[in-house]
């Protein structure tokens, strides 16, 4: 067990410049001891759904890296009823329990959305708590009309692109134990808001909320955002990272695979890239993830790692190599 975070210094720096680091560093075999007895309760078939693009995640991976997570997350969450039990008694009070919020942020093709299903899935499986609600901040971007009006759509993805009062409103609202919440949906086929659909959030267990922007505090420009933070809310908040190269690399088998499947609809907004070559995709993958993801990545969301309470720092091949876990 290690209590330094020195790895990757542009992608955020995780201890200060006298050397002390507010982190607990375990390496992976470690950290996969720390399962205990807690049983795998995901099939092969049921993880194969789970999995992004381009994430070949196993079971061994699960066994090493997510079970331990969601065994910890189930002790935090167990805490927290616990407190809000004594509190209850305590003040005399008959309301019904908030629910416990977690953050999950991280760059673009990191695997984000991935660990948030799976993590979803596995809390499920836990008794004291087992509705678990998973939304995401895409559908909190502004509309394409709105965006191009501004002229945001390249900046697509950048605070500034986001609805942040609107997303502020739905989880202060989750978290004050509103009966019922509304997101809106956003399809990655038409890379838009979908008008008239919404998410119904009705009082789960835990809410767990994905998105590039979940742990910012400001803007791409220097300027400070709003006096509360969507990660005020949170209870619990995690940082998937990797190295800069392996990101833009996995970006870019993303995207490849999504011209030979998902952009060859019609209905895509992708559908003019369908026709290119393998060189030509490549190349249009890197100019945009240069132009656009990485810039994002380093000056809105690697900054904001040192805010999680848990980094994932993976390796090659999206496995974890080292958990990163924040001092009490």
């Amino acid at each position: 067990m290690h209590v330094e975070m020195g790895a990757r210094e542009p992608m955020g720096i995780l201890s200060s410049r006298i050397g002390f680091s507010p982190y607990i560093t375990l390496e992976r075999d470690e950290w996969a001891r720390l399962r205990d007895t807690t049983p795998l309760p995901l099939t092969e078939e049921e993880l194969a759904k789970l999995r992004g693009i381009n994430e070949n995640i196993s079971l061994a991976e699960v066994e090493a890296v997510y079970l331990p997570l969601s065994r910890l997350l189930n002790l935090y969450v167990a805490n927290r009823q616990e407190l809000y039990q004594a509190t209850r008694a305590f003040l005399n009070n008959t309301s019904a329990e908030v629910p416990y919020i977690i953050g999950i942020a991280g760059s673009v093709a990191v695997g984000k959305s991935t660990t948030a299903r799976i993590i979803q899935a596995l809390l499920k499986r836990w008794p004291n708590h087992p509705k678990v609600d998973l939304v995401t901040t895409d559908g909190f971007l502004y509309p394409n009309r709105v965006l191009e009006a501004r002229g945001l759509m390249s900046r697509k993805g950048f605070p500034e692109s986001y609805d942040i009062r609107r997303l502020l409103k739905f989880v202060a609202d989750v978290k004050s134990g509103k009966p019922e919440v509304t997101a809106p949906v956003y399809s990655h086929l038409t890379y838009d808001i979908v008008p008239g659909e919404y998410e119904v959030i009705r009082q789960p267990d835990i809410v767990i909320l994905e998105g590039l922007n979940v742990l910012q505090t400001g803007t791409s420009d220097g300027r400070h955002g709003p006096r509360v933070f969507i990660s005020d809310f949170f209870d619990f908040s995690i940082y998937v990272d990797a190295d800069v190269h392996d990101i833009e690399e996995w970006y870019v088998e993303r995207f490849q695979t999504l011209r030979r499947t998902t952009f060859r609809d019609e209905n895509s907004y992708f559908h003019r890239y369908a026709t290119l070559s393998d060189a030509e995709a490549e190349a249009m993958a890197r100019q945009i993830w240069h132009e656009i993801n990485e810039p994002n990545l380093y000056e809105n969301i690697a900054p904001t790692k040192a805010r999680a309470d848990l980094v994932l720092e993976k390796g090659p091949g999206h496995t974890v190599q080292r958990v990163h876990l924040r001092k009490l």
